[in-house]
């Protein structure tokens, strides 16, 4: 097993207040979720959307972190080349051994052997670096090749409630992976209205996975992230997404913040890094909805 190599984060911050925070939250009474008397098996939601730069990394770890508040045992799956969610919980990916690379393509590798603990107590990380690029070329002349994820984390389902897949920026071979062993897609859409026109091709591909390869696949709900609302470009795109999507839209909504560049330096979620923000009042409104859909979808 590989240990991960924290950055040194530097001095906590002091936790004063985000600019305004008026994104709506908790419209419609989520309850705190209840303790669980027994773990697993997990439920699998892939993180998904193929614009980069809208929130899925920092959606991720902070929605991982928040679920392992309320008690929920939870494995994260950096499923992007790039290492971004490994990075960002303070793992150094190119120092690391073996990665999820190992359990795509080498028979001998183990999930058990690659997952590492994180600074947060129930909460795991199946890290990834740059070798898993080569994987979506590995895969091509594989049988099965869209279920390469789907076997590789099988036999730990029953180690925990959620499992979290951060999908990388586009609809790849990876991406289909994640979607064909998931039982949930989480869409975090930036508030802008080229992010808004892009979900549609999204939608088509989640539609596509459910008729060929996964007919449970369903969409969670879609989480609307970089809400500003001083400006009325971003109220009215959050409201356009309401109108067409309605009740698949979380109340929660993420506000530009500088807490989240922040937390990606520290190797931290926001929740342990400026506990009493409102950014991370937000993922943890996130995490009672999340939790209160996937227990409804059981």
């Amino acid at each position: 097993m590989s240990t991960p190599r924290p950055m040194d984060p530097g001095p906590a911050p002091l936790d004063e207040p985000d600019a305004p925070d008026d994104y709506i939250g908790d419209r419609r009474g989520v309850p705190e979720p209840a303790p669980l008397s027994f773990h697993g098996p997990a439920r699998v939601i892939a993180v998904a959307n193929q614009k980069g730069g809208v929130g899925k990394t920092t959606s991720t770890i902070n929605l991982g972190a928040t679920l392992a508040e309320y008690g929920r045992r939870v494995l994260l799956v950096d499923f992007d080349p790039q290492g971004a969610l490994s990075v960002g919980l303070g793992v150094q990916p190119h120092q690391l051994d073996r990665t999820i690379h190992n359990l795509l393509i080498g028979a001998d590798a183990k999930a058990d052997e690659v997952i590492i603990p994180t600074k947060v107590p129930g909460m795991d990380l199946l890290p990834s670096n740059i070798d898993l690029s080569a994987a979506e070329v590995q895969l091509v002349s594989e049988v099965g090749r869209e279920q390469a994820l789907g076997r590789a984390i099988r036999p730990v389902l029953a180690d925990y409630d959620l499992i979290l897949v951060d999908c990388q920026p586009s609809l790849g071979l990876l991406t289909i992976n994640a979607l064909a062993c998931a039982h949930s897609v989480l869409i975090p859409l930036e508030c802008e209205y080229f992010a808004l026109r892009g979900v549609a091709l999204l939608i088509d591909t989640i539609d596509k996975v459910r008729d060929r390869l996964n007919p449970d696949l369903a969409i969670t709900g879609i989480l609307a992230t970089m809400y500003d609302p001083r400006t009325l470009h971003t109220r009215e795109v959050r409201a356009r997404l309401v109108e067409a999507f309605g009740e698949l839209v979380f109340d929660a909504t993420i506000n530009r913040t500088v807490r989240f560049p922040e937390t990606t330096v520290a190797g931290e979620p926001i929740t342990r890094w400026a506990p009493n923000s409102a950014g991370a009042k937000a993922y943890r409104q996130l995490a009672r909805e999340v939790i209160a859909r996937e227990a409804a979808a059981r």
